[in-house]
């Protein structure tokens, strides 16, 4: 009587919460475009994923999937005020990093412009940690 429609739906079935993606992986060496072979983990991975979701332009290369990557470039030469430049700053990196089941928040976010750079600082919240990371555009 495992299946029985008599019993409660609790009781028919178990639900399992989904886990979150292991935070091992290959260390990247952003400078040449390589990997070092050496392997890294925890916060360490997640900075890693955090600066590569970032600088990896969304639907450019068919090996990633729509949900990864950054819409960055298409801020670039644009236009706008500081504020909607803000904005969109914000809210293209918040959609970025989004897809990943470690990241719970992206808050605090700074943007300062230096000659022809735009500095962009932020908080990131993870299952991990707080992390503060910066990207140069």
């Amino acid at each position: 009587m495992a299946l029985s429609p008599l019993r409660k739906q609790e009781e028919r079935f178990v639900l399992l919460k989904p886990q979150p993606r292991a935070s091992r992986t290959y260390a990247l060496d952003f400078d040449s475009g390589e990997i070092t072979g050496r392997m890294i983990e925890g916060m360490e991975a997640l900075r890693q994923y955090i600066r590569k979701a970032i600088i990896t332009p969304r639907y450019r290369y068919l090996i990633y999937n729509g949900q990864y990557g950054c819409e960055l470039d298409s801020l670039l030469g644009q236009d706008i005020s500081q504020e909607l430049l803000k904005s969109e700053i914000t809210r293209v990196i918040t959609e970025a990093l989004s897809y990943d089941d470690r990241i719970e928040g992206v808050s605090r976010f700074q943007v300062v412009r230096k000659a022809d750079e735009l500095h962009v600082t932020f908080m990131v919240q993870t299952s991990e940690g707080l992390i503060e990371q910066e990207v140069k555009i």
